[in-house]
């Protein structure tokens, strides 16, 4: 089997696309009647849809890979175990699976790029659903010990309140509303009127 095209989307970071690589080389291999199931990268395509956020598909590529391989691979259920806290909405645990298991040359890239795009995902999270929060839940949502999380969150504009040991989110800048030019309201009133009349 051909995995160039996976191998140069790993190359070159191109994370983001290896799940539809390697769904079309599958469906390409499928189709062609290929006895694939033994040589197919299982770890790096789960782990392909994992990064582009599709829990959907990650479970149904799960279920279809074949309980012999799945037994064989202790990578691949380090993987999917990412895949199940993903799921579960653990968001602790994701980091633990994360950085739980000694992951292979060939998928430590993929694994760092999604821990550090997942970290991104929970801080815009916490920063939208909190005004405060202490420094010890959001040390467990960004999967870090609490002196790195705050250090990263003051970074980003945060407010420490050592007596408290709690966390004040920056105020987010609201869109400035957009100013209506002479011509556009005309326009529009001249809408209302025609439908009114």
């Amino acid at each position: 089997m051909d995995f160039s095209t996976l191998s140069e989307a790993l190359e070159s970071k191109s994370y983001a696309k290896i799940a539809d690589i390697c769904d079309n080389l599958m469906l390409q291999v499928a189709a062609e009647g290929v006895a694939y199931q033994d040589e197919w990268p299982y770890t790096i395509h789960l782990l392909g849809h994992i990064y582009s956020d599709d829990t959907n598909s990650a479970r149904f590529l799960w279920k279809s890979i074949p309980a012999a391989i799945k037994d064989n691979q202790p990578e691949l259920l380090a993987a999917w175990e990412i895949g199940q806290k993903l799921w579960m909405r653990d968001y602790a645990g994701v980091h633990e699976a994360i950085h739980g298991y000694d992951w292979s040359q060939q998928v430590q890239g993929l694994v760092a790029a999604f821990s550090e795009l997942y970290t991104k995902k929970m801080f815009q999270l916490l920063q939208s659903a909190y005004s405060t929060i202490s420094i010890q839940d959001t040390a467990l949502f960004l999967g870090m010990n609490e002196d790195n999380a705050t250090n990263y969150v003051v970074q980003q504009g945060w407010i420490l309140d050592p007596a408290s040991q709690m966390l004040t989110m920056k105020k987010q800048q609201l869109v400035k509303e957009q100013k209506l030019d002479p011509s556009k309201l005309q326009n529009l009133t001249e809408y209302v009127f025609y439908l009114e009349h």
